[in-house]
């Protein structure tokens, strides 16, 4: 059970051998039991059984697609996703008695767990410049507060506006118009620090920057690879779908540094065979792919499958897709051929019989889908690997057919819905024009800030007002100690947001706290009760509708919040009708089906069981590229390397986790238990680094700038990791991340590939 919310947790590290498959009836009963200790029974119930059905509530964790109306399972769920929405069901309140008992200053040195653990916000709080506590201020106040700071701004451009993907896509539409009648296209989001690589190599290469796939299709996949990915923890219903494919005949190869559970066998709890059974295998062959060097693997798949074309010509390449659909076949031929073996089989750290096998598997399927997720985005040649993956996909025809695809597993419920809406800093001419055409304004052409940038402009005082809608941005961020130096730069940041956490506490010189409703619960307003919409990762756009009393009577909703913004700051601007947007979210959903294309006739096809899939013109044979064909793409080798007595660190979620936010200090798939300042290296690099097991360890990253970034006080786990490469969680480890490192062309951070030494303390063993 947790800790009173007085108390800090334990810290007291034990290891146990890591799991070897995921979910089963300890998900249950973890699931049962954290949830029953955030809230009650009753509100448990509401929850769990309209959780991610037809009229319920949208799951607020991951965005994994739903099943078809109809196919869904009574408790269409999991682990994670009951904790997460439970969580913020939870029946625990922050008053203003709470901030006048803390001051900013000591709830900054309260760990993750502990701020999310004191419960949700209830009304809207102000710090004043030459105060370091929080005070109780009027909605009124507030809005109108934050409205004359971006007013006396000298340039729109001094703003910026944040948002994660736990906004619906009626508030994103609305802070994105706002934002730009505003004047700023300063607009960067969650999806900067996780699938911003994908989004440019499948823009680049095929014209669009979603995934290809849909679940039905992963169910009739004849091989499915999982390439830096672990659903166990980050999407777990994936397990039922692979699980769903398996028993089709669908092969599975799992390319990761770590052993996760969830991809060497599932128990579904839902399935005899889950509780009294052995579960499903996943993965048919798993490769230990050292960090990093998912590029040159694909290099040498695509070698090996042009030669085996050359072997028995017209019989493994599908040669009417590449002389049709296809350009740029002939020079990625002849470069895919230069890449050599030595060369491959170094950056991955695997056998050349490993490889043989797994282009054994692909000749002999006929629907092939890679599926990847950020241990492939986070490395300095993201956009290169997925462009590689694309020229893989695209050899033996596996784009725009049954069962086949592209397939980026993004792991935030709405992230993918906020772009569709026009949160991207980068939004093209295109709907910008369809912006202008529907409220009569000319939107910014200039393109604004992504995360990295912001950042970047704070801490050079270009910016002046950060608005946080949803999230925790200091510590989704890199370089911790850089980004919370560059947000005190601001003269004013506010934060919407419905629980406690860090980035409260890291404060421009006024803060506010505005709190808001969830997702779990029943947003009314003068029309009656409103309804908001998700994307999920397969590209479905379906309704969300609350169903629990608000933790607050004054609580307002992230669209009245925006929408009564925009009108304090606005002054009547571009004549945008805020306050029919906030009475009746129905007349937001008309407006975008003037400018979202797929989305015409939103309120009535949304309303449908299932809601709309967004069409991909990839799947009707049509790729919006500069040259109307998908594109080949020769990419340079390349490997991670990190100097001798050096590591290749990753940061990553424990399973109690979601996001920024740890539930518990366990990872029982892992075998860690009371403590998330571990590193997890493998037994062959703790003699040679002449560690021990239980030794306590600074880790220090590596960068070119010498400028020292420490994470102090980490006890060594022996784990089987490749070789060469550890392991930490983060949030805890952001302050290794350089600002500065990113992917070429994304800009995004490289959370996969951080250079690190491991410093010994005074002498300690656990």
């Amino acid at each position: 059970m947790k800790k009173p919310p007085g108390e800090e947790p334990d810290k007291r590290l034990t290891v146990t051998p890591p799991k070897t498959w995921a979910a089963g009836v300890p998900a249950v009963t973890h699931a049962l039991e954290y949830s029953l200790d955030e809230t009650s029974v009753r509100r448990t119930g509401v929850t769990l059984l309209t959780m991610n059905q037809v009229d319920g509530i949208d799951c607020p964790g991951c965005a994994w697609a739903d099943p078809t109306p109809g196919h869904r399972h009574l408790n269409e769920y999991c682990e994670n996703g009951a904790k997460h929405i439970n969580d913020e069901a939870t029946t625990r309140r922050i008053t203003a008695d709470f901030f006048r008992r803390h001051s900013v200053s000591a709830l900054g040195r309260r760990s993750d767990l502990w701020l999310n653990q004191q419960g949700r916000l209830t009304e809207p709080m102000v710090k004043r410049p030459d105060s370091d506590y929080y005070e109780p201020i009027s909605w009124h106040d507030a809005l109108g507060l934050l409205a004359d700071e971006l007013k006396a701004l000298d340039s729109p451009d001094e703003a910026v506006f944040y948002t994660s993907g736990r906004v619906s896509n009626e508030a994103a539409f609305i802070l994105q118009l706002f934002a730009r009648v505003f004047g700023t296209n300063n607009l960067p989001d969650c999806s900067n620090m996780c699938h911003e690589s994908s989004g440019f190599a499948l823009h680049e290469t095929l014209g669009t920057g979603k995934g290809t796939v849909s679940l039905e299709d992963l169910h009739h996949a004849d091989l499915i690879f999982l390439v830096g990915q672990n659903p166990g923890t980050n999407h777990p219903r994936q397990l039922s779908a692979l699980e769903q494919a398996k028993d089709n005949g669908a092969r599975v190869i799992a390319v990761n540094t770590l052993p996760e559970a969830g991809l060497l066998a599932f128990k579904n709890p839902q399935k005899a065979r889950g509780v009294i059974g052995r579960g499903v295998q996943i993965a048919d062959q798993f490769l230990h792919i050292r960090s990093g060097g998912d590029l040159a693997l694909f290099q040498g798949l695509n070698r090996l499958l042009l030669e085996a074309e050359d072997a028995r010509p017209g019989t493994v390449l599908d040669q009417d897709f590449i002389r049709c659909s296809t350009s740029g076949f002939e020079d990625f031929s002849r470069h895919a051929r230069t890449i050599a073996w030595d060369d491959i089989l170094m950056a991955t750290g695997l056998t050349r019989e490993e490889i043989d096998d797994v282009r054994d598997a692909v000749l002999n399927s006929e629907r092939v889908i890679v599926c990847w997720a950020m241990g492939v985005t986070q490395q300095t040649h993201a956009v290169p690997t997925i462009r590689e993956i694309v020229n893989f996909l695209m050899l033996r025809g596996n784009l725009g057919k049954a069962g086949a695809g592209a397939c980026p597993v993004r792991g935030h419920s709405n992230v993918q819905g906020d772009r569709t809406m026009g949160i991207w800093e980068q939004m093209p001419d295109s709907f910008l024009d369809a912006l202008e055409r529907e409220f009569g304004f000319e939107p910014p052409r200039a393109h604004g800030l992504d995360s990295v940038n912001s950042i970047r402009a704070m801490r050079e005082g270009r910016i002046k007002v950060f608005l946080g809608v949803a999230g925790n941005f200091v510590r989704a961020a890199p370089d911790s100690d850089v980004t919370e130096d560059a947000m005190r730069q601001c003269r004013l940041t506010a934060h919407i947001s419905t629980k406690l956490n860090r980035s409260h506490t890291v404060c421009g010189g006024t803060a506010l706290i505005l709190p808001t409703l969830g997702r779990t619960e029943q947003d009314i307003q003068a029309t009656g009760h409103q309804f908001v919409t998700v994307e999920n990762s397969m590209s479905e756009v379906h309704t969300s509708k609350g169903r629990l009393e608000p933790a607050s009577p004054i609580l307002l909703s992230e669209v009245a919040i925006l929408c009564r913004l925009a009108m304090r700051t606005l002054d009547g601007k571009a004549g945008v009708p805020w306050n029919q947007f906030e009475a009746d979210y129905g007349t937001i959903r008309d407006r975008i089906s003037a400018v979202v294309p797929g989305l015409h006739a939103f309120n009535r096809r949304v309303a449908r069981p299932g809601g709309i899939r967004l069409p991909n013109p990839v799947n009707e044979g049509v790729f919006p590229t500069t040259v109307g064909k998908a594109l080949f793409t020769c990419n340079d080798w390349e490997m991670s390397q990190a100097p001798e007595g050096h590591l290749l660190l990753q940061t990553l979620r424990s399973h109690d986790q979601w996001n920024t936010i740890p539930y518990t200090n366990n990872d029982r798939y892992r075998g860690i238990h009371g403590s998330r300042r571990v590193v997890l290296v493998s037994p062959q690099d703790v003699s040679q680094l002449g560690l021990a097991q239980g030794q306590h360890v600074d880790l220090v990253s590596v960068w070119s700038d010498n400028a020292e970034r420490r994470a102090e006080d980490f006890v060594v786990v022996p784990y089987p990791t490749t070789p060469g490469c550890a392991a930490a969680y983060y949030p805890e480890t952001n302050v290794l991340l350089p600002l500065d490192s990113v992917a070429r062309t994304s800009n995004q951070p490289t959370a996969k590939g951080i250079v690190v030494r491991l410093e010994p303390t005074a002498v300690r063993v656990e």
